[in-house]
C-alpha cells in the first residue's frame, strides 16, 4: 500500500494554453514500456506537423531526456531535419519536510506545464514506474493517459487482483484506484476529464491460452474500471537500435535502412498510428496525418 498521505492539494486548473492536449505515459510496474511510448506518441505528433513539448517526470532515470539529446546530436551530425520537442525535466524535490516537499512538486510542475502550454498543441509526460507524489500531480492534470502493459498475469497486478484458479477480478489495484483519485480531482479542479488507454504491450503473435485469458480480463476490467483497450508495441530490435541515435521508425522514410522498411518496421509504424488514431479519437489533433518523416 502507499505510504503516501491520502489528501493531496488540488491539481491546477489546465495550462495557460487553452487547447494543449495533455498526454500522460504512466504505470507503477518499471518495464513497461513507459518511455519507448511517449517517444514515439511525441515523434508521431511531431511529424504530423504538431507542436509538442515533454516533462520527464521520471529524470532519475531519465530515457526520454536521454533520447531527446541523442536525436539533437544526430541532428547535428548529419543535418536531417529531425523535428525537436522543447524538453523539461523534473526531479523529485530534496527537501526534508514531506508537506514542503510536495508544495514544492507541485510548483514545479504547475510552472512546467506553464511554460510549455502556450506554445504547444501537446504535451507528452513520463513518470517514473512508482507510486510517487510527483507522478500523482501529473497524472490529476492529464487529459489521456496511456497505461502499456505487458502481456502477462504478473503485469496485471497493476490493474487488478484476480483469483488464481477462477480468473474473476477481485479488486482493483491501488494503481487503478490512484487513477480513480485522480480522476475525482482533475473533475473537481477544473471539470475536466480523464480519458485512460490500457495499451497491451509485447503481443505474442501465437493465438496461446494466456493471451486468450488476459484478453477477457482486460475487456472486463475496461467496462468494471473504465478505460479503453488497445493492442500495442511489439517486442522489435529496431526500437532499440535506433533510440540510441534519438530515432524512431516514424524518422525513416523508405530506402533509409539498409534492406529496405521490412514487414516488421512496417507494422511497428502501424501500432504507432494505431495509438496516435486512439489518443485522437475525440479530434484533438483533426486533420489529415501522415506520421511520416
Amino acid at each position: 500500500m502507499s505510504t503516501l498521505p491520502p489528501t493531496l492539494p488540488m491539481p491546477e486548473p489546465r495550462p495557460t494554453g487553452d487547447g494543449t492536449h495533455i498526454i500522460v505515459v504512466g504505470n507503477e510496474k518499471g518495464g513497461s514500456g513507459k518511455s519507448t511510448t511517449a517517444l514515439h506518441i511525441m515523434v508521431g505528433l511531431m511529424r504530423d506537423g504538431r507542436r509538442v513539448g515533454a516533462i520527464d517526470t521520471d529524470a532519475r532515470q531519465g530515457t526520454l531526456s536521454r533520447f531527446v539529446e541523442r536525436r539533437s546530436r544526430t541532428a547535428e551530425k548529419t543535418g536531417a531535419d529531425l523535428p525537436m520537442p522543447e524538453i523539461i525535466p523534473v526531479m523529485p524535490s530534496q527537501a526534508v519536510s514531506v508537506a514542503f516537499a510536495q508544495e514544492e512538486e507541485r510548483q514545479t510542475v504547475a510552472e512546467a506545464f506553464e511554460t510549455l502550454g502556450t506554445a504547444c498543441d501537446a504535451i507528452v509526460v513520463d513518470t517514473p514506474g512508482s507510486d510517487t507524489h510527483l507522478s500523482r500531480v501529473v497524472h490529476a492534470r492529464a487529459d489521456t493517459l496511456v497505461t502499456p502493459l505487458n502481456d502477462s498475469f504478473v503485469d496485471l497486478d497493476v490493474l487488478a487482483t484476480v483469483d488464481p484458479e477462477t480468473l474473476e477480478i477481485l479488486q482493483p489495484s491501488t494503481y487503478a484506484e490512484t487513477v480513480w483519485e485522480q480522476r475525482k480531482r482533475r473533475m473537481i479542479a477544473d471539470r475536466g476529464s480523464i480519458d485512460w488507454i490500457v495499451m497491451r504491450n509485447r503481443l505474442s503473435a501465437l493465438d496461446a491460452r494466456n493471451k486468450r485469458d488476459m484478453g477477457d480480463l482486460l475487456a472486463r476490467l475496461a467496462k468494471r474500471i473504465g478505460f479503453r483497450l488497445l493492442n500495442g508495441f511489439g517486442e522489435r530490435v529496431i526500437f532499440r537500435e535506433l533510440y540510441l541515435m534519438g530515432l524512431t521508425l516514424m524518422d525513416l522514410r523508405e530506402g533509409a535502412i539498409a534492406g529496405g522498411l521490412t514487414m516488421s518496421h512496417l507494422a511497428a509504424r502501424q501500432e504507432v498510428r494505431s495509438l496516435l488514431d486512439a489518443i485522437d479519437l475525440e479530434g484533438h489533433f483533426g486533420g489529415k496525418r501522415s506520421y511520416l518523416g
